[in-house]
Order: C-alpha cells, then sequence, then structure tokens
C-alpha cells in the first residue's frame, strides 16, 4: 500500500491547504505547497517503519525500509524489535501473542503525536542542519512512494541523490523559523493519513492504545472482511489511488489557478 498511502498524503495536504486558504484565507506560496505536500507524502509512509525486511540480502520489507536501502532496512529490523518489546511490555491478558511488531506503536496516535512534536522540536532546537536532514529523509520516501516504479529501477542511490538535491531545495525555499511548526504539523499529517488508511483494511490497527478495551491494550480497529479494502486489491488500485489524483490535482488547480479552477469549478 506504500504507493497508496503516500498518495493520500499529498492528496490530504493540498486538500487541507485549499480548505484552509478558502475558508481561513492562510494562503501559501507554491513552493511552500510543493514542499508540504512532499513532506505529508512521504511522512505518511513512516508508520510502516516496523515492517522490516532481510537486511543482508537488501530486500523484502514496506516501501519506508527500501527507500534508502540496507540503511533504512536496517533501521526498520530495529523499530519492529523495539515495537515487539513494547507490545509485549505493554499487553494484557487478552492481547495474543506475536512474533513481530509491525502494525504496533508505529500505527498508533502517541506514535503521530511523538513524530510530529519531535519533528518540531529537533528544527528548533538545531536549525538548519536538522531541517535539511529531515527534508532529505521526507523527500527521499516521498520519491519512493509516489514514484515508485522509478525508484525501483533506478535503486536506492538514485533515490538517495535526487533526495539530497530535492531537499536543500526545498530548504531554500522555507521562509525561516516560521515554517518549523509547519513542518511538524505536515509529518504528522501524513502518520494520521496513513492510520485512517490503515483503518479501512480488515487487520486494522491498535489506534486508541494504551486505552484498555476488552482487558486488551492492542486491540486491533477495522473493518469487517466483507466491506475492508484488501491490500493491492483493485479497489485499492483503481478506485482509492484514482480517487486521490482526482483530489490531489482539483486541489492543485484551486490553489495554484484560482480564477481557471472557477470557470471549471465554479462551486469552488
Amino acid at each position: 500500500m506504500g504507493p497508496s498511502h503516500a498518495l493520500s498524503g499529498a492528496a490530504v495536504w493540498l486538500a487541507g491547504s485549499w480548505a484552509a486558504d478558502h475558508f481561513w484565507g492562510f494562503h501559501q506560496r507554491p513552493a511552500a505547497l510543493a514542499v508540504g505536500a512532499a513532506v505529508c507524502a512521504g511522512a505518511a509512509l513512516l508508520p510502516d517503519l516496523d515492517m522490516s525486511g532481510k537486511v543482508t540480502a537488501n530486500r523484502g520489507g514496506a516501501t519506508v525500509a527500501r527507500a534508502f536501502g540496507i540503511f533504512t532496512l536496517f533501521l526498520a529490523e530495529v523499530v519492529e524489535k523495539l515495537c515487539l518489546f513494547m507490545y509485549h511490555a505493554t499487553k494484557m491478558k487478552k492481547d495474543p501473542h506475536r512474533r513481530n511488531g509491525h502494525r504496533t506503536f508505529t500505527h498508533t496516535l502517541p506514535f503521530v503525536a511523538l513524530v510530529g512534536w519531535g519533528t518540531t522540536w529537533l528544527c528548533v532546537r538545531y536549525g538548519k542542519p536538522a531541517v535539511i536532514a529531515i527534508l532529505f529523509v521526507m523527500m527521499g520516501l516521498a520519491l519512493r512512494g509516489l514514484f515508485d516504479r522509478w525508484a525501483e529501477r533506478s535503486g536506492w542511490l538514485a533515490v538517495t541523490a535526487a533526495s539530497a538535491v530535492a531537499a536543500y531545495a526545498a530548504y531554500l525555499t522555507l521562509p525561516g523559523e516560521r515554517s518549523y511548526p509547519e513542518l511538524g504539523f505536515a509529518v504528522a499529517v501524513g502518520c494520521l493519513t496513513h492510520l485512517l488508511g490503515d483503518l479501512i483494511t480488515s487487520a486494522g490497527i491498535p489506534i486508541l492504545w494504551p486505552l484498555p478495551l476488552g482487558r486488551r491494550t492492542w486491540r486491533m480497529i477495522g473493518l469487517p472482511k466483507a466491506v475492508a479494502v484488501r491490500a493491492g486489491g483493485p479497489v485499492e488500485v483503481v478506485v482509492l489511488r484514482g480517487a486521490m489524483l482526482i483530489v490531489t490535482g482539483l486541489a492543485a488547480l484551486a490553489l495554484l489557478a484560482p480564477a481557471a479552477a472557477q470557470r471549471w469549478l465554479p462551486n469552488l
């Protein structure tokens, strides 16, 4: 679901930016919109950092784990083990035994709050180096998610080089420290968008952790199998991605060319 998650992040950010501009007069420059959409798209892959692959073979894992080759695969392996430890340390009697940490802590609301606040704190505390590093990671994830076929063909070295260039160019467009909270907000929104996407699958996620529900702290919340979206199925690939592409295109048109949008979409 990597490409769908990334696309949903971009769609939510642009649609939200249009709403903020239309209803509350919060206007953003085109460059800032592009950076925000890319960061949100990249962050929409972050929760799957708990899905590791084969580090030594540089294979497997979620899209986010393959973003920068063996480096992110190794990081995903560490995150997965930490999540598994947290699961066993906080589970209650009715929580089942698990052998991996996928869809545990990184798929909860506390994780969303943590990465959003942590991003802002790092930017404020360390300034330019932290901002460029965060942009580098988010741009790499966005490239992996939005241009997955190109990324697979080109390899992680090409993704890394493109991410470095895009990160520095993005840094030059940001309006100083005033953009730091917005950067953290974009990361949090991207992670939250990922969680909402996983909620419509049958496997579900423990989004309300650590609240105890029926003597379980890790209760999976999702849709019944009869109506749930199957990962990689036609509903996800055709219907949902198609809808998100339309939302992304309409929001971008309304933000960047409002006069044209008024002619084509007079109710906006």
